[in-house]
C-alpha cells in the first residue's frame, strides 16, 4: 500500500509539473504592427515553433576563406556565433534560432522575417569592436532644445506631438529613472535644465537619463526607439548634433512593469583603442569581485590603453560591438595589456557572452552564405494544419483499436497514452526545444511507438492467464517479462534518434529531439503509470478472478 501512494504521488508530480511547464507565460515581445516593430505584452505556450511552422528565412553560413586561411576555424565559430546573435534583435524575431553545426557552420533561423536581403547583409557583416569614453559635458542636453526645433522647422514634429503619451507611459519614467543623482547632476548646469524645459518635443519628452544620472547615458520606451532612431538618422539632426560626439544605442533592454527600455549613449567620437590590438578574453570570477571579464593585449596596445585610461580615471567607458553598446563600465584605474570588466551581479554565463564579443572584436571573421531559403508563412500554417489533422487521426485510432480489443485493460493504456501526450510536450517546452514539422511527425511515430509498449505487455499478460496464472499474478509477470522487450525496443530506437540528432541538420534534429522526448514519456507513461492503474484496480477489487483483456 504505501508503495501503491509513492506512486500515485509520483504521477500526480509529473502531471503538476507538465501543467506547469505548458502554462501560458506572459512575455514581452518584438512584434511588426502597421510596418513598425514595437514590444507587446501576450501569452503564450512556451513551446517554440519551428521555422517550416511559422514561415521565414534560413540561412547557413560558413567561414570565407577566401582572403586568407583561417587556424581554427571551431574557435572562430564561437566567436562568430556570439556576434550574429547579437544582430538578431534588429530584425525583431521572437525566437530565432542560431547554432553552430559541426566545426565548420553557422545555421540561422529567423522566423517571420520579411526581408531576407537585409537579414543576409547584417549577418555577413564584420564585428567590430571600440572601446569609447562617455560624454561628461551635457553636450546632448544643451542641444535638446535645438535639436527639436529643427525637427519643427522642418515640419515633423507634429507627428511626433500626435503620438505623445502613446508607447510607453510618461507618468512612470519619473519614477523610473528620475531623482537621486539625476536632480543633482542636471541642477549643476542651468542651461541644460533650461533647454529641456523650454522644448516639448520628441527628444524633450521620450529621451530621459538613465537610472543614477551617469554621464552620457539617456533611456528610451523600446515602443519610441524606431522614432527617436528616424529624427537621429535625419540629415539636419545629425549636422547639428555636437561636433565630436556620437549618439549609439545600446544592445540590452531593461524591463519597468511591462515596459522595455532601450539605452541611449552619447560617447566621445574618437575610441580610445579598437578591438584590433585585444588578443584574448576570458571570464573569472574573484572573491570579493564577483564575476569579471580579464582581457589581455598586445603591447601597442597596452601602450596605448595604459595612456588613455590613465586619464580617464573614474569615467564610463563604452563597449561597443557593431555599433551597439554592450556595457559601459567605469574605469576603476590606468589599463596596461592586462584588464578585467568587473559584471556586477550579472553570472558568469553572462561574462562569457562578454568576452565571447570581445574576442570576436578581436578577430572578425568573414562568413559568406552556403544557403538560403524561404518559406512562406501560409506554408508553415498548412502544415500545423494537416499536422494537427494527422496527429488527431492518429490518436483517435489508436484509442478506439485499444479499447475495442483489449476493452477495460485497454481504457487504461488510453490513460496511460494521454499522459504520454502530456509528458511529451513538457519535455519539449521544458528543454526549450524547438517544435519542427518533422518534430510533429516524430511525436505522431511516437504515439505508436508509446502503445506498442502497452501491447507487449498486454500480450504477455494473456499468456499468463491461460497457463491459468491468477490476475494478480499474470499482471506481474506479464510487466516483468515484458520489460525486457520494451527496454530493447527503446534504446535501439534512442540510439537511432541520438546518431539523427549528433549529424543531422535542422528538420532531422527536429525529428531526433521529439522522438527522444517520446521515449522518454513512454517508459513514465505507458509503463509505469499503467502499473500503477493496475494496481490501484487490484488494490479496490482483492478478490477478483478475471480480466477483460
Amino acid at each position: 500500500m504505501t508503495n501503491l501512494k509513492y506512486r500515485l504521488l509520483t504521477i500526480v508530480l509529473l502531471v503538476l509539473a507538465s501543467a506547469w511547464a505548458l502554462y501560458p507565460r506572459t512575455v514581452v515581445e518584438r512584434v511588426k504592427r502597421d510596418g513598425v516593430f514595437v514590444f507587446d505584452t501576450i501569452q503564450r505556450v512556451p513551446l517554440k515553433r519551428g521555422l517550416d511552422l511559422v514561415g521565414g528565412m534560413h540561412l547557413t553560413l560558413e567561414i570565407d576563406e577566401s582572403k586568407g586561411a583561417v587556424a581554427n576555424k571551431s574557435e572562430a565559430l564561437d566567436r562568430a556565433l556570439t556576434v550574429v546573435r547579437a544582430r538578431i534583435d534588429e530584425f525583431g524575431v521572437a525566437e530565432p534560432v542560431v547554432q553552430k553545426i559541426g566545426n565548420d557552420r553557422i545555421a540561422v533561423e529567423l522566423p517571420g522575417i520579411d526581408d531576407p536581403d537585409r537579414a543576409t547583409e547584417v549577418v555577413q557583416k564584420a564585428a567590430w569592436l571600440q572601446f569609447q569614453i562617455t560624454d561628461k559635458s551635457q553636450a546632448f542636453e544643451k542641444n535638446v532644445a535645438r535639436l527639436d526645433g529643427i525637427l519643427r522647422d522642418k515640419g515633423i514634429v507634429a507627428a511626433a506631438k500626435s503620438d505623445t503619451g502613446k508607447g510607453a507611459p510618461k507618468a512612470a519614467l519619473p519614477n523610473l529613472f528620475a531623482g537621486g543623482d539625476t536632480g543633482k547632476k542636471a541642477a549643476g548646469d542651468s542651461s541644460a535644465v533650461d533647454s529641456v524645459r523650454s522644448s516639448d518635443g520628441p527628444f524633450a519628452t521620450k529621451v530621459v537619463k538613465a537610472p543614477g544620472g551617469d554621464p552620457g547615458m539617456f533611456m528610451v520606451a523600446e515602443s519610441d526607439r524606431d522614432e527617436i532612431d528616424a529624427y537621429l538618422r535625419h540629415p539636419d539632426v545629425q549636422a547639428a548634433l555636437p561636433p565630436g560626439k556620437q549618439v549609439k544605442w545600446g544592445a540590452d533592454t531593461i524591463m519597468a512593469g511591462n515596459v522595455a527600455y532601450r539605452g541611449l549613449y552619447v560617447l566621445d567620437a574618437r575610441p580610445i583603442i579598437t578591438g584590433e590590438y585585444l588578443t584574448d578574453a576570458k571570464p573569472n570570477t574573484v572573491p570579493g569581485e564577483g564575476t569579471i571579464v580579464e582581457f589581455q593585449l598586445n603591447n601597442e596596445g597596452g601602450r596605448r590603453f595604459k595612456s588613455e585610461t590613465g586619464k580617464h580615471v573614474r569615467d564610463y567607458m563604452a563597449i561597443v560591438l557593431d555599433d551597439r553598446v554592450m556595457s559601459a563600465p567605469v574605469i576603476q584605474s590606468a589599463i596596461g595589456t592586462r584588464g578585467q570588466i568587473t559584471m556586477g551581479g550579472a553570472g558568469l554565463q553572462a561574462a562569457q557572452d562578454l568576452a565571447l564579443v570581445l574576442r570576436a572584436g578581436a578577430l572578425p571573421v568573414p562568413l559568406k552564405v552556403a544557403d538560403r531559403r524561404t518559406i512562406g508563412a501560409s506554408l508553415g500554417q498548412d502544415s500545423i494544419e494537416k499536422s494537427v489533422r494527422a496527429g488527431i487521426v492518429a490518436i483517435v485510432a489508436v484509442v478506439l483499436i485499444m479499447l475495442v480489443y483489449y476493452r477495460f485493460s485497454g481504457m487504461m493504456a488510453v490513460g496511460g497514452l494521454i499522459l504520454y501526450v502530456l509528458y511529451t510536450l513538457a519535455v519539449l517546452a521544458g528543454f526549450g526545444a524547438t517544435l519542427t514539422l518533422p518534430g510533429l511527425a516524430g511525436f505522431v511515430l511516437g504515439i505508436g511507438i508509446a502503445v506498442d509498449a502497452n501491447v507487449l505487455i498486454f500480450e504477455r499478460i494473456r499468456e499468463e492467464l491461460d497457463h491459468g496464472k491468477s490476475v494478480r499474478t499474470a499482471i506481474e509477470e506479464g510487466f516483468k517479462h515484458a520489460m525486457t522487450a520494451i527496454i530493447d525496443t527503446n534504446v535501439s530506437t534512442a540510439l537511432t534518434a541520438l546518431v539523427l540528432y549528433q549529424y543531422g541538420t535542422g528538420p532531422v534534429k527536429g525529428f531526433a529531439v521529439t522522438l527522444l522526448a517520446g521515449l522518454a514519456a513512454t517508459l513514465v507513461a505507458c509503463v509505469f503509470s499503467v502499473r500503477t492503474f493496475y494496481l490501484v484496480w487490484l488494490n479496490r477489487n482483492r478478490g477478483v478472478e478475471s480480466l477483460s483483456i
